[in-house]
């Protein structure tokens, strides 16, 4: 099989690899579309992702759909159509019980953090537990389900704000930054009952997108001012500093804050005042539990989520891809087609 393995920083390459065989708990799937994620693209410019360092070549790759090609167990069809759940998970821990994605010890498909690491979907071939298949339903296009992982993290992000703040019926909503992530947080608030959502970025090419996903207003950050004590709930999706303060100064009184881009892994300048004289929770967000079931039905329900998607490369073409993945004016979710 062809696969593309990260070596180094600016380092892919198209390989040929032996066809993996699934064991009998297992299911090989026949990959179709893999979405371009920041980890991914942290691999490839700097050949890390934060702490974790490209120690072996690394496939990338864990927003995928695909077809199942060989599953042992005779249960899944050859060529029914599928996405992956991309976690295994670790030892569970008392106390949160019902947060396995918080368990220590588990892995992320394409992840360098375990040694050897776990290699991704950014192959012809992909072989996974059973247990990480999701079937599709019928009429869910192929190319729209690559982003059934991506729209779980945001749906697990308004999970986690629900839980401080209640339900979001009629609510006013703020989305910071409108890369892929801020995009599909717009339209999972929108699901999940937030009846105004504003969307800020600094850029006004993804503002343009996030009109296209449903937002009701932009702020264009640094041109014009985000309104104070204005959001029932904010989703900050840019991870950068300055975004978080923007965030609580928006916030209205005992509002919740959800931090959903990741932050640098060291002290950062944040104006917490808002924090404490509004009663604002801030909380944090990490990947996802279940809600991938949840964003596959989303998916098949409404085809505004196309518009999330502004590039599809061929594997060949991946350095292409990875260049305009990370260019925000230029490009939403950049997909390559596998």
């Amino acid at each position: 099989m062809r696969a593309l393995a990260i070596h180094a920083a600016d380092d892919i390459r198209l390989e040929e690899l032996p066809d993996p065989q699934p064991g009998p708990e297992q299911v090989r799937l026949r990959v179709s579309h893999v979405g371009i994620c920041g980890s991914d693209l942290h691999y490839f410019f700097h050949g890390a992702n934060g702490e974790f360092r490209v120690r072996e070549p690394l496939i990338p790759g864990h927003e995928l759909s695909a077809t199942v090609d060989v599953d042992p167990s005779g249960a899944l069809a050859p060529g029914t159509p599928v996405t992956v759940h991309p976690a295994r998970f670790g030892r569970e821990v008392p106390g949160i019980e019902d947060r396995p994605h918080l368990w220590p010890g588990g892995d992320y498909l394409g992840s360098a953090a375990p040694f050897p690491h776990r290699q991704g979907a950014a192959a012809e071939l992909l072989v996974v537990e059973r247990d990480m298949v999701r079937p599709l339903p019928e009429g869910l296009p192929l190319r729209r389900a690559a982003l059934a992982e991506p729209l779980a993290v945001t749906l697990h992000a308004v999970r986690i704000a629900q839980r401080t703040g209640g339900d979001l019926a009629g609510s006013r909503a703020l989305v910071l930054g409108c890369g892929p992530i801020g995009l599909l947080a717009i339209a999972a608030l929108t699901a999940r009952g937030a009846t105004d959502v504003t969307a800020g970025d600094v850029r006004p090419e993804p503002l343009e997108r996030a009109r296209s996903a449903g937002a009701s207003a932009t702020v264009l950050i640094g041109s014009e001012d985000v309104e104070d004590t204005a959001y029932d709930v904010v989703l900050e999706c840019s991870g950068v500093p300055a975004s978080l303060s923007t965030a609580l100064r928006a916030a209205a009184r005992a509002a919740t804050v959800v931090q959903v881009g990741m932050l640098p892994g060291q002290d950062v300048p944040v104006s917490l005042a808002p924090l404490v004289s509004k009663e604002v929770t801030l909380a944090g967000t990490f990947r996802f539990l279940d809600e991938i079931d949840a964003a596959i039905e989303l998916l098949a329900a409404d085809d505004r989520f196309d518009a999330v998607i502004t590039h599809a490369f061929p594997a060949d073409r991946a350095r292409e891809a990875f260049a305009v993945a990370r260019d925000s004016a230029a490009s939403g979710k950049v997909l390559l087609e596998m």
